[in-house]
């Protein structure tokens, strides 16, 4: 059964740090899209990066500050967010696209990040 479990999230003040992981089953991390969003109260759920193999890409908001990655023998992708600000707070989801970072097909129940002081 494919499932996607994201874990990591919690209370950071700005300028702080954490890492999130999306723990996969039920299929390998080779050849599909793997990707983070976000969704803040009020807001619609925005795609903060993407990862495919050697591909990945960021948001612009989040360039220089967040870092994707993967660890195949884990079956885990992570999300490292450095320099973090109120604005990244939200609830963080993980989805899994076989075509594209675009169209995902299956998600994550997400994990809460809040960045205040």
């Amino acid at each position: 059964q494919l499932q996607l479990v994201e874990s990591g999230g919690g209370l950071v003040q700005p300028g702080g740090s954490l890492r999130l992981s999306c723990a996969a089953s039920g299929f390998t991390l080779d050849y599909v899209y793997l990707a983070w969003f976000r969704q803040a109260p009020g807001k619609e759920r925005e795609r903060v990066s993407c990862i495919r193999g050697a591909y990945t890409d960021y948001v612009d908001s989040v360039k220089g500050r967040f870092t994707i990655s993967r660890d195949n023998a884990k079956n885990t992708v992570y999300l490292q967010m450095n320099s973090l600000k109120p604005e990244d707070t939200g609830t963080y989801y993980c989805g899994r696209g076989t075509f594209s970072c675009y169209n995902i097909n299956s998600w994550g129940k997400g994990t809460l990040v809040i960045v205040s002081s």
